[in-house]
């Protein structure tokens, strides 16, 4: 284990530009930077959703890790899945109104995956830390109206089957089921704060 992180001493890095996953971040009131990893999201052939979401939270942290061999780094990414279909960001409002009439009445399973990454940590089998949250989500059925009027003002096209819970999206869903109500919205924090004590990062000063 590395030497402490007190909460005024810089090192921790978000490996992220969702707003979300900050706003999360900012709630263990500890100070962090945020830096975009250029990475490519696509599936590989034959991947699992969890495979795919553990791969990319590891490949983002990696990538900024590189660049910043002595920080802490977190890296997170998210995959829905329906009946073994993995369901991406839509990109678009025709793809994430398919996406939506699919999913009426229906669970969806969505993965989000956390990968902690101390450069600090010279053992490569405790450097490097991840794990994948599962959360089952039940959709309510909804009139394609309501669904077309729910996306033409969230515009939720950059996120994973087209629901943000955080925000309007809560009004698609009928019920969660998950052992940490923050996996879905994109950071994992039950699990995070686990990571980080781990690696010696401190919440609280001491008096």
């Amino acid at each position: 284990m590395g030497a402490p992180l007190p909460p005024t001493t810089p090192g921790l890095i978000l490996a992220s530009g969702s707003l979300y996953r900050k706003q999360l971040l900012t709630r263990l009131k500890i100070p962090f930077d945020v830096f975009v990893p250029n990475v490519d999201e696509t599936p590989l052939k034959g991947e699992l959703p969890h495979e795919t979401a553990v791969r990319l939270s590891c490949l983002k942290a990696a990538a900024v890790g590189e660049m910043h061999p002595d920080a802490i780094v977190i890296g997170s990414d998210q995959v829905a899945m329906l009946d073994n279909e993995p369901l991406g960001k839509p990109g678009s409002y025709e793809r994430a109104l398919q996406q939506l009439q699919k999913m009426q009445g229906r669970c969806v399973t969505f993965h989000t995956a956390l990968c902690v990454r101390d450069g600090r940590q010279k053992k490569p089998d405790k450097a490097v830390q991840t794990v994948n949250v599962p959360t089952r989500v039940t959709f309510r059925k909804l009139s394609d109206q309501e669904l077309s009027s729910y996306l033409l003002t969230e515009q939720p096209y950059d996120c994973a089957g087209s629901a943000r819970n955080e925000a309007l999206g809560i009004i698609l869903l009928e019920s969660i089921e998950s052992t940490d109500p923050t996996a879905l919205t994109g950071l994992p924090l039950i699990s995070l704060v686990t990571m980080l004590r781990r690696c010696g990062v401190c919440f609280f000063a001491e008096k």
